[in-house]
């Protein structure tokens, strides 16, 4: 079996004339009329007006309580997972198909990244697949969750919302109710996306998003923490800016924190990126859907739909292989980059890489086959028309 390549790259071209970078941002008049405001008024720092406005725009869009902005989506998940009380001497089961950034945040902490397998409906972690391990490899002593092999405290479970399709919240929360330990939404690709009619980053313990340059939508860099907790929400606050005690003149601190809020120049850029952000997710369904009915006929070769009951951004659209045509993904790639299209594989499995090479980890079997079958393809929603 071999992939008409040609055949594939004409038909990327067509829906994507080269150059077509995977995915990039676009700027209007609203984002410049509020960034020019942050420099008249001189408040550029993380005071400022645009950090309460996008916190508040992000939390009704979300239909989460509290949004708490942040320098990256990987400072949001480092400051989660402290606040969370995890760090050295404990185990984080984390998707090995993800961003390095959701495993970095888990080491930065001292915690160690025990990596779960992938399930081919959503990419995010397979539940089932993990409760069954957990019951071979668990045990629960003195009110927590441990690794009988290591001794280590299991303190989390997080998952990844893949490319903007939701995972099966449902099932993660269930396995957590069942073995008592809680979930980390990673949603850094996740803005825009529903789990049976509700926006995902509600279901965790506490939850996070990106702004990157490449996301949905971007302040350039940037994050922010999601929760339904009015103490987990000042806390979050609090420490990612110094945790500095307020005080009209006096600078006192009451606990080790990071300097990781956003600042309000980027969050201006944000709020104008906001009025953008349903026009873009109209875009990209239209774009999917183009992509799916222009490869429902080519033969190796599908694209991915949002899965049941969930809607999803389609941050990133995917085209998988099928079993069999593995082989031709290189020379598919290479053909591709060549014409202007720029199409990429999804990320190594992290627990490929040498320095999460000896972390724990369950059977990766489904990671590692995704991983030689996954082709991304370019997403911008400008494909579909500039506003």
């Amino acid at each position: 079996m071999t992939l008409d390549i040609e055949r594939v790259v004409t038909t990327l071209c067509e829906i994507a004339p080269p150059p077509a970078p995977l995915h990039e941002p676009r700027f209007g008049s609203a984002e410049a009329e509020m960034v020019v405001s942050c420099l008249e008024e001189g408040w550029v720092s993380y005071h400022g007006k645009y950090v309460t406005q996008f916190e508040e725009e992000l939390a009704a869009f979300c239909g989460v309580k509290h949004a708490a902005v942040t320098v990256s989506g990987t400072a949001a998940l480092h400051a989660i997972i402290h606040m969370m009380g995890i760090g050295q001497g404990d185990e984080v089961l984390a998707p090995a198909l993800t961003f390095i950034a959701s495993i970095n945040a888990i080491a930065y902490t001292g915690a160690v990244p025990h990596f779960v397998d992938a399930e081919e409906t959503s990419f995010g972690v397979d539940a089932g697949k993990i409760a069954a391990y957990l019951h071979r490899i668990s045990e629960r002593r003195d009110g927590a969750l441990y690794n009988k092999s290591t001794g280590r405290r299991i303190a989390a479970l997080m998952c990844m919302h893949a490319f903007g399709h939701p995972s099966d919240l449902d099932a993660l929360c269930a396995v957590c109710d069942e073995f008592g330990i809680p979930l980390i939404e990673d949603a850094a690709e996740g803005l825009g996306s529903f789990y049976k009619g509700r926006h995902v980053g509600n279901r965790g313990y506490l939850s996070a998003l990106s702004f990157n340059g490449n996301k949905i939508i971007t302040t350039g860099g940037g994050g922010a923490i999601l929760c339904n907790n009015d103490e987990l929400a000042d806390r979050a606050r609090r420490i990612t800016t110094t945790s500095r005690v307020p005080h009209p003149y006096e600078f006192t601190h009451d606990e080790i924190a990071f300097n990781y809020r956003m600042p309000n120049i980027n969050a201006a850029v944000g709020c104008g990126q906001m009025q953008r952000l349903p026009g873009y997710l109209e875009k990209k369904r239209k774009l999917a859907a183009r992509y799916a009915e222009a490869f429902a006929d080519i033969d190796g070769i599908r694209h991915v739909n949002e899965p049941p009951e969930c809607i999803s951004n389609y941050w990133i659209n995917i085209l998988l292989l099928e079993p069999g045509y593995e082989n031709d993904r290189v020379a598919f790639f290479e053909a591709a980059n060549a014409a202007g299209i720029g199409a990429r594989a999804a990320w190594v499995p992290i627990s490929d890489l040498p320095m999460f090479a000896d972390c724990p980890k369950m059977d990766l079997t489904v990671t590692r086959d995704l991983y030689n079958r996954i082709i991304n393809v370019p997403s911008s929603p400008h494909l579909m028309g500039d506003d």
